[in-house]
């Protein structure tokens, strides 16, 4: 008699399952909203579904009366730009210091407390001191990224660059290779594909500070509307802001993902 825990499901199935929950919380929302409107139709804590629709309908197709622009792309590019800036100087600044911390001893010994201390720090704790050091322009929002995903990233490349082998380094050494060439040689390529997937794990973080950020001071973004329509209770437009706001990182996600499995498809066999 064949497990439940053996069995894999088919690709339809797979499938199947998958939109089964998402179904069921979409079939919820309309239950509910038909039954608030029906007792209160000004109701706006849950508009129906076709009200959302024109909202995002209009949001996308009427330019905004005060800056000609269309506020939702106008949005969604502030937000990316200061989001994959702060994401991509984590990633490269989190790898390099990472890979130093977990190879060379003398340099983790420098390193590796402080990016544990930084990581231990809430960064929304301060981002008051970032508005007043850098003030309220992009600069605070992308250093608050930096500072609340680098850390991660640092710890999560260290660890697995210590997690290499012993072996493999020895063998380098007994060959001849110097550290420039054990780094680049050995340890380097072996990290990429991890540096991919620890990007990955820091997005939704990233998000959360970028949104936090711009909620406290910004002209434009996704948080700055969401928290913008909030003093309104628009809910009509704070929904589908954050459900474009998933469907953006479940792209970023999925971009990253496929990346890696066509760069590093050697790691993924």
């Amino acid at each position: 008699m064949a497990k439940l825990i053996n069995y894999e499901p088919r690709k339809v199935n797979a499938l199947l399952l998958t939109v089964i929950p998402f179904a069921l919380i979409f079939i919820a929302y309309v239950v509910c909203s038909a039954a608030r409107l029906e007792a209160n139709p000004n109701d706006k804590l849950l508009p129906s579904v076709s009200t959302m629709i024109e909202k995002v309908i209009a949001l996308i197709s009427q330019p905004d009366k005060r800056t000609g622009k269309i506020l939702l792309i106008q949005d969604t590019l502030a937000s990316l730009k200061l989001l994959l800036t702060g994401v991509i100087v984590s990633a490269v600044a989190g790898f390099i210091i990472g890979v130093l911390n977990g190879s060379i001893p003398v340099i983790r010994r420098v390193f590796s407390p402080l990016a544990t201390v930084l990581s231990l720090i809430p960064p929304m704790a301060i981002l008051p001191i970032l508005f007043i050091c850098f003030g309220l322009g992009d600069f605070a929002k992308i250093m608050l990224i930096i500072i609340g995903v680098c850390p991660f990233i640092i710890r999560d490349m260290e660890n697995s660059a210590k997690a290499i082998p012993e072996e493999i380094i020895v063998k380098s050494i007994t060959l001849g290779a110097t550290t420039w060439q054990i780094l680049v040689k050995v340890i380097i390529p072996q990290m990429l594909p991890k540096l991919f997937s620890s990007v990955r794990l820091t997005l939704g973080s990233a998000w959360l500070f970028l949104i936090s950020a711009e909620a406290i001071a910004a002209n434009q973004g996704l948080g700055y509307r969401i928290f913008l329509v909030r003093r309104y209770l628009d809910m009509s437009v704070i929904l589908p802001y954050v459900l474009w706001i998933t469907i953006l990182a479940f792209l970023m996600d999925f971009v990253i993902k496929k990346a890696s499995r066509k760069l590093f498809a050697w790691y993924f066999k």
